[in-house]
């Protein structure tokens, strides 16, 4: 009887970069009183991982591959959300920075020149 070995390949460098990654959204969630997640292709450049914490600031990392980012999120043990959207997206809590970033010029807020 022949047995097949598993002949999956762990690429070491693809494991720390997630475990980096996952190291990163640990320190975060540990200033921000616990962190959620969403991981989402971005792609030739790899993967978004937005996260979001308790106490509603933001952040987020690029990983290589989609893969890799999906790795980090499970190696954190955060709660990883399919969209970014409803209930999820309402914790975030933006400042006058982000304000004048993302809508300033259209409603009056200051110039980005």
């Amino acid at each position: 009887m022949l047995v097949m070995a598993d002949t999956q390949q762990v690429d070491p460098k693809a494991e720390q970069k997630a475990a980096r990654l996952a190291k990163q959204i640990n320190g975060f969630a540990k200033a921000h009183g616990g962190a959620e997640g969403q991981v989402a292709y971005i792609g030739q450049r790899g993967a978004r991982i937005v996260l979001v914490g308790a106490d509603g600031g933001w952040g987020d990392l690029v990983a290589p591959t989609h893969e890799i980012a999906l790795k980090a999120v499970e190696k954190s043990g955060i709660t990883v959300h399919e969209d970014f959207d409803g209930e999820f997206a309402a914790k975030v809590r933006t400042g006058p920075y982000e304000w004048s970033r993302m809508a300033g010029i259209q409603i009056g807020g200051p110039s980005n020149d």
